[in-house]
């Protein structure tokens, strides 16, 4: 379902983060190296999708947890934001641009994916001004660097899909997820709170506005923690774009997860 030798460029690159390799490479060292390699290695992770300005130090703590070594396929899940999607989209192109190095789709479970008859194909420039996708390709590359040449991508763009969708697309995805050799990357940012975002909820028990939000934050987080018999999913860290005080201000939430299958 490709388009031959079509390249999806490092649109945000320049402005999200760094358009240089060397200097992007050591912004990403720098943020490895302080992650604590706490619960390695990871079936899957959640990071957030935000300027690296902002949350590049908190997405080091779920790529710290990367085992490049065994994994030779990276799923990436971002969800729209440009395109109103009621399914779930897969790229036309074949490589994909990052300073560091090109990322390969992976074309053949691209095809069996197609063949579901479940997703729809965005366009080239759908694809480019995504930043939920694109904002992962550094830390992927960076992350699998040792085993570059070993692994392919798998991108899908996540629209508002409804509960039984949602179940869908999990029943496909889960037999991916049982491989150890897959990696699943899910693109995701927490609280969108000041009036820019229409969103102003304030408990005013939790003191500070930054803190109520952190406190709903971390009711989300709880939500999501399910552990079982055979897996263990763990939030390692949190963060702020600001601290918010004042009803002018405005903040985007981050957190970094791993999901560890046992």
């Amino acid at each position: 379902m490709s388009e031959r030798g079509v390249c999806r460029e490092a649109s945000h690159a320049g402005s999200w983060y760094s358009a240089s390799g060397s200097q992007l490479n050591a912004q990403l060292e720098a943020w490895l190296s302080q992650a604590p390699p706490t619960i390695r290695p990871a079936r899957a992770i959640i990071a957030p999708h935000a300027g690296y300005t902002y949350c590049g130090a908190c997405a080091a703590h779920a790529y710290k947890q990367v085992d490049p070594t065994v994994i030779r396929r990276v799923f990436i899940l971002g969800p729209s934001h440009h395109v109103p999607l009621s399914r779930c989209a897969l790229s036309p192109a074949e490589i994909y641009r990052t300073p560091l190095y090109d990322l390969r789709i992976d074309q053949k479970v691209y095809s069996d994916l197609w063949k579901t008859g479940m997703f729809e194909r965005m366009s080239l420039q759908t694809d480019e001004e995504e930043h939920s996708i694109e904002m992962h390709l550094p830390y992927t590359a960076k992350a699998m660097e040792s085993c570059k040449d070993e692994f392919a991508i798998v991108p899908v763009l996540v629209g508002a899909l409804s509960e039984s969708k949602e179940q869908e697309y999990g029943k496909l995805l889960s037999k991916y997820l049982v491989d150890p050799g897959n990696l699943f990357v899910i693109s995701s940012d927490f609280c969108h709170w000041g009036q820019r975002f229409r969103y102003t909820y304030y408990d005013e028990t939790q003191g500070e506005i930054y803190r109520s939000i952190e406190h709903l934050d971390k009711m989300a987080v709880s939500e999501l923690r399910r552990n079982g018999a055979d897996m263990s999913f763990s939030f390692l860290n949190y963060a702020q774009s600001s601290q918010c005080r004042s009803w002018q201000d405005s903040s985007v939430s981050y957190a970094a997860g791993a999901l560890v299958v046992h």
